[in-house]
Formats: structure tokens, C-alpha cells, sequence
């Protein structure tokens, strides 16, 4: 049942992440316009280029601003691989722990004696 509710939620912010992925592209093209004007705005030493600059800044903002649902989706692909890294973890260990070496196999059957038995 665990294991269902996992995948459910999977789906969910799967779902979440490719709705939202117009507004991660468009954020990350304002983040760039912003960057960009910003920087060639600490180049210009006319006040006319500076003016054009800070123009272009501001409309990078407000296109920033207007993506800000872009962050559910950033939220939901950072969940996305967080849950896949924690998912990958745990079948290694299970994996490791139904090891074929006899030896591992007798210290986890000693270890499991030593704590039955005191």
C-alpha cells in the first residue's frame, strides 16, 4: 500500500513538473535577460544607455515575476529526484543485504543470535 501511495504522488509531481515547464523556460529566458541587461547596464556610461538598460531590466523582472509558478515545478522535479535517489538507495541496500557471500550471510545470522540471546 506504501508503495502505491509512493508511485501516486510520483505521478502527481510528474504531472506537476511537465504543466509548469512553459513557465520554467520562460523563467529561465527572463533570468537571462535580466543578467544580461544588468550587466550591460554596469558597461554603458551614457545616460541614455543606461536608461534602455534599466527599460530592459525591468521588463526581465516583471517577466520573472509573471513565471513564479515556474517554482512548483522546480519544487516538484526536485521532490521527482530526491524520491528516484532515496528509491535507488534503498534497493542497493536490499540488494546488499540478500548478499550470496556465506560470510555476510553468518555475521547477519550471529548478529541476529547475539540479540535474541541478551
Amino acid at each position: 500500500m506504501k508503495k502505491v501511495l509512493i508511485f501516486g504522488l510520483a505521478v502527481i509531481l510528474a504531472i506537476v513538473a511537465l504543466a509548469s515547464l512553459g513557465h520554467i523556460i520562460g523563467l529561465a529566458i527572463s533570468l537571462i535577460v535580466v543578467y544580461f541587461s544588468f550587466k550591460q547596464f554596469l558597461k554603458s556610461h551614457s545616460f541614455c544607455g543606461k536608461l534602455l538598460w534599466a527599460l530592459v531590466g525591468i521588463a526581465g523582472l516583471s517577466a520573472v515575476v509573471a513565471s513564479l509558478p515556474a517554482l512548483a515545478g522546480i519544487i516538484a522535479i526536485y521532490l521527482l529526484y530526491v524520491g528516484y535517489k532515496h528509491w535507488t538507495e534503498d534497493e542497493k541496500t536490499a540488494s546488499a543485504a540478500t548478499s550470496s557471500n556465506p560470510f555476510d550471510n553468518f555475521d547477519q545470522q550471529w548478529n541476529e543470535m547475539k540479540k535474541n540471546f541478551h
